[in-house]
């Protein structure tokens, strides 16, 4: 049948996985470094993957295509989410792409607090942990308590893997730097999973404002009333 699906403009891709990552239907992956549209009958010809490449590789176009087929994608998801529950791809592999970008889960968040003689480890849950990099859907993000921090609040506070991170799938950024609103982004990942509750960290700065303010716009867009919570820290390092 004759239908809308992508295509990925080999020259122009750079291999980086973020189109990857945006399909829902996994119609997309890395081969040979470069992005490749690997099953017609998963893509949908919606186009979430379209926004998301940095390089405008990915367009759509009018051809011949096996029609989309929910039943076998749902199928699909629902035997990676398994896979990854249960530690059977490997060191938590969710998806190709540069090692950069390409969605990890290290292990399952827990709320146990660390032995004092223990030696520190970190309670990073899963990569990337950079905002612009996350995935809008993921496997770890299902019954997550989200943290999203200004990149600075971990340097600044010593104790911060243990008291804030631990537990929870940590998201970092900075809005002066990035120089682009979060709002939208963020929205997607809280209304397209099952979170269930948002912390934000920020520092006292200024610049930090903007972080809070698109957390806040993004739990007002995304519609649902979650668990919130601001932790504002002094550039001395102290929790406010």
């Amino acid at each position: 049948m004759i239908r809308t699906v992508i295509h990925i403009d080999e020259d122009k891709c750079t291999g980086c996985g973020l189109c990857a990552n945006a399909c829902h239907e996994g119609a997309i992956g890395i081969v040979d470094g470069k992005a490749k549209l690997l099953r017609d009958d998963f893509c949908d010809g919606m186009g979430d993957c379209l926004p998301s490449c940095p390089t405008g590789a990915i367009t759509f176009v009018e051809r011949e295509a096996l029609p989309y087929d929910e039943a076998a994608v749902v199928a699909a998801q629902a035997a990676k989410a398994h896979a990854a529950h249960t530690g059977q791809s490997g060191s938590g592999d969710l998806g190709g792409g540069c090692p950069g970008s390409r969605a990890q889960m290290l292990h399952t968040p827990e709320k146990t607090q660390a032995s004092p003689e223990a030696e520190a480890q970190s309670q990073l849950a899963q990569w990337p942990c950079q905002i612009k990099l996350m995935p809008l859907q993921s496997p770890y993000y299902q019954g997550a308590d989200l943290l999203i921090a200004a990149d600075c609040t971990a340097f600044s506070y010593a104790s911060f893997h243990d008291r804030y991170m631990r537990g929870r799938v940590t998201i970092i950024g900075c809005p002066k730097l990035d120089a682009v609103d979060y709002t939208e982004k963020l929205s997607a990942i809280i209304a397209m999973n099952d979170i269930r509750s948002v912390t934000v960290c920020r520092m006292e700065v200024p610049c930090c404002g903007g972080l809070q303010r698109a957390v806040e716009n993004a739990l007002d867009a995304s519609g649902k009333k979650l668990p919130f919570e601001v932790v504002t820290f002094s550039v001395r390092g102290e929790a406010l």
